[in-house]
């Protein structure tokens, strides 16, 4: 990739000129496409396939983000890496998008049958599969493209056939009536996951019941929220210990508006503190009732047809009505007729579709499950034994819950788009084939009359065998025996149950192996005032939309920055700004030591000996950094890796090192070039995981300044920057601090006294041990601080100044400065903040103090930290005492 002359490179890094030749660049060479090496450990990501819904959220971007640091980072350590894409066909959301579509030019999914509805689907996903790709593309991701799967691709539809299969013929995936959750808008069962519960407020209804016995006037009173379910009650029924019940088990009631008549039976399932203590039982409605029902053989009667109105079995009045038109209906006529009793306010739980939000509906129905605890038993060992580690630890609990619960899982959907079941009924003799590839007869009869179940498998059925079919399972590839077992998987903890725990269960039912060894969860997106973002409250922002306004790399730095594993992120303006601003002072650091080096006219120089104190500091500090940043990115602390870098490039190299630079590079040797170029290349490398782009687009700029002998193409390729403990300089560390702290104390001062910027201020500084490291470093501190003279001393012996003269006064670990009065400030102006100073570090005294006084912090802290915590008391004791000298001084 050819580099830029400097004279090409812009002021200020644009993006839109960068990163598309960046990215083609990349793939141009290859470098996302590992080759298998078995004398290597692989490192495997499989990308969570976002839906075929349209574009990208930023959750996508979040996602995308931390999965490709993890994946660069791992391919700068030489490490075969392989971050596999893909796309999920999206089941009921994205039906319900196309049937949306067609609605508009006036047609329906029937209208158009079931081929002609799934070849609209085929064109829909083709306009937005290629989309999803290039917006991947767009933030950067290191993809292995040419591996990318689509669910509803031949490997992973026959891995999903193959699966159904075989847990089929072992007994744990059958065919029964069960209570499942009905979504009437989507017209299919959801599982339990599907479901989002929320609190509404409703009512509870009092119904008379009257008992059946000719002659018998006495009543039994029932409790219900849902009155239209009255309409498929099949007994009344009260909890044998209940004594105001004695005497009525086993008798007879007569069903309101109806005229059926129902047992009354006794089961331990009735909680005698709900309502009367009397439960109206519906077994084809609802879960418990639908238990009580398999106890007593009670007959189940459906009252409602798949689209939410009432069927037959609700009577003439009824037949035909939406179920809550019906609610309004019967309790019209449960008062008429003298059967209501009372109405009270009830707020409860309420199950909505967590595709469309329309209320739920509790329907005994024929559809296909998944028994899932023999399953679940082994996805449990997995994390319990250590052979899975999820991250942040807390999710562990949530995790093992929710298996340790589990009911078995409903996996047939009524819809077209998707994975058809496979299953073939006989029309002739009934029989029930399965089968992975479509039989052309009956297993049972032989007969060819036999036709397919209409249904199609849950989505997450397929997305739970995502990392092995993706890599060619059933099929023994050398892809599946190199990559399989997977390394991380990374995904929002909102889908730990949807997906996580699903894929941990089939993995290891069908390979024998976890899936991956690491779950990584990261929180969720919202925005700056902590609130969830949603198109409808106006307050979503578009990932494409912000790479546009401010680059891919200010996104990424905004989305993952500060984060924390498992904790919400907020995103704003400021954030994307933030990483805007970080790119350009990265760009305008490197352009300035490119400038340097091209001025000079001569190669770049070895890093020779000895060494300045700024040179070793920033070395020393530099080697801090790639400790740190290794440490925390074994650790999956991404954001605080990234704060990290980000605050050595901005302070310590950019705003002061550099600063110090431009000052030696005005006088003779030793330059300052050879750890300037060392410094930013290497700090491009710790960097480029987080900010592909610019780090790339600089690296080339430098890269021709840099020795031709085993430098790579690309920094993508480069290796990431590894500890050399030689570097670590405590001295050069504390002389350098002394320096920066003086200097900031001064420009303080300044600021505090409002000197013009320009003027120039005399200096008085008594430095005691660090005079020859000020003496050495005399030039930077002049010109950083703007002062001259600049005098320094080993101590005040022989150079007292009148209290009167002084106008300000600093003191930092033993160093103190003057700053003669020459009409800095008022005297009055500078007791007030001396006085504040004072009691600042008062403040820090009684809380070291206190800290050292906590038995708890001294048992349990390390012993190196609490030996700084009574060095920095005796710094502060220190500091206080001269600082109240100095008032005392002023009078």
């Amino acid at each position: 990739m050819a580099s830029q002359n400097l004279s090409q490179m812009p002021k200020a890094y644009n993006p839109k000129e960068v990163e598309q030749r960046i990215y083609q660049f990349w793939m141009e060479r290859g470098y996302f496409t590992p080759k298998i090496d078995p004398e290597k450990k692989p490192f495997v990501i499989i990308m969570p396939p976002p839906n075929v819904t349209g574009e990208l959220h930023l959750g996508h971007a979040l996602t995308t983000t931390l999965e490709d640091i993890m994946v660069r980072w791992h391919r700068m350590r030489g490490e075969p890496t392989l971050w596999l894409p893909g796309i999920d066909h999206a089941g009921i959301a994205a039906q319900v998008m196309v049937e949306q579509l067609i609605a508009q030019e006036g047609l329906t999914r029937h209208e158009l049958g079931r081929d002609g509805f799934l070849e609209r689907m085929w064109q829909w996903m083709g306009k937005y599969g290629g989309a999803i790709a290039e917006q991947h593309k767009r933030l950067g991701a290191s993809c292995d493209w040419t591996r990318e799967r689509f669910t509803l691709d031949e490997g992973p539809s026959l891995a999903v056939r193959t699966t159904f299969v075989n847990l089929y013929e072992k007994g744990l995936i059958y065919r029964g009536e069960r209570i499942i959750n009905w979504c009437p808008r989507c017209a299919t069962a959801l599982s339990e996951l599907e479901v989002e519960h929320e609190e509404v407020p409703s009512y509870l209804y009092y119904v008379r019941y009257p008992l059946a016995e000719e002659n018998e006037k006495g009543v039994i009173t029932i409790a219900t929220t849902r009155p239209e379910t009255i309409l498929g009650d099949t007994a009344v029924a009260v909890n044998p210990d209940d004594p105001r019940f004695n005497g009525l088990v086993g008798r007879r009631v007569v069903l309101p508006e109806l005229g059926r008549e129902i047992p009354i039976i006794a089961d331990s399932a009735v909680d005698p503190s709900f309502g009367t203590g009397a439960l109206k039982i519906t077994p084809a409605h609802d879960p418990i009732d639908f238990e009580v029902g398999q106890r007593h053989s009670l007959p189940l009667v459906n009252i409602l047809n798949p689209d939410g109105t009432m069927n037959e079995n609700a009577g003439p009045k009824y037949r035909g009505l939406d179920r809550f038109e019906c609610r309004e209906k019967i309790l019209k006529d449960l008062d008429e007729h003298k059967f209501l009793v009372k109405v009270e306010p009830y707020p409860h739980s309420v199950g909505h579709c967590c595709r469309c939000g329309a209320i739920i509906e509790p329907i005994a129905s024929k559809q296909w499950f998944v028994r899932i605890a023999p399953l679940a038993a082994r996805a449990i060992d997995a994390v319990v034994r250590g052979r899975i580690t999820i991250i942040p630890e807390r999710f562990t609990r949530v995790y093992l819950n929710w298996l340790e619960n589990i009911r078995d899982w409903c996996i047939s959907r009524q819809l077209w788009w998707g994975h058809r079941i496979p299953v073939w009924y006989c029309d002739d003799c009934g029989g029930v084939s399965v089968s992975i590839e479509e039989p052309g007869f009956c297993s049972h009869c032989r007969s060819s009359n036999i036709h397919q179940d209409p249904d199609v498998l849950d989505t997450w059925f397929s997305s739970a065998l995502w990392p092995h079919s993706t890599l060619g399972w059933p099929e023994k590839t050398d892809d599946l025996k190199y990559f399989y077992p997977t390394t991380v998987m990374e995904t929002g903890y909102d889908i730990l149950f949807f997906w996580v725990a699903r894929m941990v269960m089939m993995g290891l039912e069908n390979t024998g192996e976890v899936p991956f060894h690491t779950v990584y969860l990261h929180g969720l997106l919202r925005d700056e005032k902590g609130e969830k973002m949603s198109k409808v409250k106006g307050n979503a922002i578009s990932p494409i939309e912000a790479i546009e306004s401010y680059g891919t790399d200010a996104l990424r730095f905004a989305i993952s920055t500060g984060t924390a594993p498992g904790n919400d992120v907020k995103l704003g303006a400021p954030k994307l700004e933030a990483g805007r601003n970080f790119a350009n002072k990265l760009w305008n650091a490197a352009r300035f030591v490119i400038t340097s080096i091209e001025e000079g006219g001569e190669p770049v120089p070895a890093i020779g000996e000895p060494l300045p104190s700024e040179d070793r500091w920033i070395l020393s500090r530099l080697n801090h950094l790639v400790a740190n940043v290794d440490k925390l990115l074994e650790d999956f602390q991404f954001g605080e890796a990234e704060r990290q870098i980000h605050d050595f490039l901005w302070g310590e190299f950019c705003d002061w090192y550099i600063e110090i630079a431009k000052i030696r590079l005005r006088f003779p040797p030793p330059s300052p070039l050879p750890i300037l170029v060392h410094v930013l290349e290497t700090s491009l490398r710790l960097l480029h995981p987080f900010m592909p782009f610019v780090t790339e687009e600089i690296w080339q700029n430098l890269a021709s300044h840099l020795p031709d002998e085993g430098r790579p193409d690309s920094i993508t390729i480069a290796p990431y920057p590894t500890l050399d403990e030689r570097l670590f300089d405590p001295q050069a560390e504390e002389e350098m601090e002394s320096v920066i702290e003086i200097v900031r104390a001064i420009r303080n001062a300044r600021a505090e006294h409002r000197v013009e910027p320009a003027k120039w201020i005399e200096a008085i500084v008594s430095a005691g041990e660090m005079r020859p490291c000020f003496e050495l470093e005399h030039q930077a501190i002049e010109t950083l601080a703007r002062v001259r003279p600049l005098t320094i001393l080993d101590n005040w012996e022989g150079h007292e100044i009148a209290a009167e003269e002084v106008g300000a006064f600093m003191v930092y670990r033993g160093v103190e400065v003057i700053l003669p009065r020459g009409g800095l400030f008022d005297p009055g102006a500078e007791r007030k903040r001396l006085e504040k100073e004072m009691r600042g570090g008062e403040g820090e005294i009684a809380r070291l103090e206190g800290k050292l006084r906590d038995d708890n912090f001294l048992s349990r802290a390390p012993a190196n930290i609490v030996e700084r915590e009574r060095e920095k008391l005796i710094a502060r004791k220190d500091k206080v005492e001269r600082l109240r000298q100095r008032l005392a001084e002023l009078g």
